[in-house]
């Protein structure tokens, strides 16, 4: 496909279209005019050769750029008036079938040269001058050539009107069209600041959470520190002792449980590093829930502290949701620290115990979070997902959590709302459809 040629270049082409299709009027009229008169006038004929000859190299000249718009435009005004002056004079002069020639002429020399109204004012105050000539020569009465003049001066006035508002016409284009080039310039700016905004609001939620969980990390992390650091102190008393043989046995369980030790630390390091790692939707297309169950349960039993806090239950075979992996670690994250702080609240204290169940359902794989907190009061169910609403105190939250979560979840299909269940507590429910419901394109 060949590339759109600019607006300099189309003009172009339409100026050298329209000399070449002048010449071929001229020649269409010199052929009509001997085969109706029955005679081939030599000098009729060939001033009129000698003006399609100049038209056709005028077109040429023109489209390849060696002549001026502007330029050619006046030699075709110039021309067109001698040609037409010649071919007129050796036809009849005032009596001529071609005489009102001159009166059209000014629109033509409009539509050759829109861009300048020059040409036209130029060749039509010469034509009115021939006019004016061509009747003296020809001894038409005054009056008569007085009514010619002002009629060919009206026309003339049109002509030049004309191409005042085609030009105008062109220039309200352009700044048309530029004017909807800014708009889609000043759009795709507005949807790179939005995306841009987007992107660093879900930033500082993840790293708020994050923030939330570093106490539970540290414990998390000196539990094993301790006993790698307990192992490795008696492996060394060992090596050290001259009197007491070596257990093999022993060594390899003691270094199996550092092992083990060492490999948790681990985990909890790249599940945080995972999790504050930065993304924008649409990089992932579909995540594994199970999965991300078991890696939000692995982060928020930092926060806990509790063995069996957070309980599964979860269907077996749960098919890929369209959610991404990262995003949906995030939005389990939030919601089991939201039931985590509701618990913390509940008033006689009591041990925190969280069930998370899903299941696959018709509308796709179903979610439910339900905590023994104290539930949720109705004024604050009402403006839950509202963005930075919080009954958290000043500093332990942003307010954006759960607005974030039903964002990310609403994007992919999904729902995710909160209620009180009837044992007391409360319950969020999250629907995600599964990835086989993806265009096949995307899967």
């Amino acid at each position: 496909m060949s590339p759109r040629p600019s607006p300099r270049e189309a003009l172009l082409r339409m100026q050298r279209r329209n000399y070449f299709v002048g010449a071929s009027a001229l020649l269409g009229g010199l052929v009509l005019h001997c085969v109706v008169t029955r005679d081939v006038p030599p000098g009729l004929v060939g001033v009129q050769l000698l003006s399609i000859v100049s038209f056709c190299l005028m077109g040429l000249g023109v489209g390849a750029g060696w002549i001026s718009m502007r330029w050619a435009g006046a030699l075709a005004a110039g021309l067109s008036l001698v040609t037409t002056t010649f071919f007129v004079h050796l036809s009849g002069g005032p009596q001529s079938p071609y005489f009102q020639v001159f009166f059209v002429m000014p629109f033509i020399l409009s539509v050759f040269s829109p861009d300048s109204r020059m040409p036209t004012l130029i060749a039509g105050g010469a034509g009115l001058g021939v006019v004016i000539l061509l009747n003296a020569l020809a001894g038409v009465p005054p009056e008569r050539i007085l009514l010619q003049s002002v009629s060919f001066t009206t026309l003339l006035a049109l002509a030049l009107f004309g191409t005042r508002m085609y030009r105008r016409m062109i220039e309200a284009q352009q700044a048309a069209h530029a004017e909807r080039l800014q708009a889609l310039d000043q759009l795709a700016e507005s949807e790179r600041l939005r995306a841009r905004a987007e992107r660093e609001r879900s930033d500082v939620e993840r790293l708020v959470l994050v923030g939330q969980l570093a106490a539970g990390v540290a414990h998390e992390v000196n539990n094993p520190l301790a006993y790698v650091k307990a192992n490795l102190c008696h492996v060394r008393r060992q090596l050290g002792s001259a009197h007491e043989p070596l257990d093999r046995q022993e060594m390899e369980e003691v270094l199996g449980e550092t092992q083990q030790g060492v490999l948790r630390i681990q985990q909890i390091v790249t599940d945080l590093r995972g999790f504050s790692r930065a993304g924008v939707m649409g990089e992932e297309e579909r995540g594994q829930l199970e999965q991300a169950v078991q890696e939000a349960q692995r982060l928020v039993s930092m926060r806990l502290r509790e063995e069996g806090a957070v309980r599964l239950v979860l269907a077996p075979g749960l098919p890929e949701v369209r959610l991404g992996q990262r995003h949906m670690v995030q939005v389990l994250v939030n919601l089991l620290l939201n039931a985590a702080d509701a618990v913390d609240m509940a008033q006689p204290p009591r041990r925190p115990r969280i069930t998370v169940s899903a299941r696959l359902a018709a509308e796709g794989v179903v979610l439910w979070v339900d905590d023994n907190g104290p539930g949720i009061p109705p004024e604050v169910l009402a403006r839950l997902f509202e963005p930075f609403f919080t009954t958290k105190p000043p500093g332990k939250g942003t307010g954006l959590g759960l607005a974030l979560c039903r964002e990310y979840v609403a994007r992919v299909g999904g729902s995710l709302h909160a209620e009180n269940h009837a044992a007391g507590g409360a319950r969020f429910v999250l629907s995600l459809p599964t990835a086989a419901t993806l265009p096949l394109a995307q899967a």
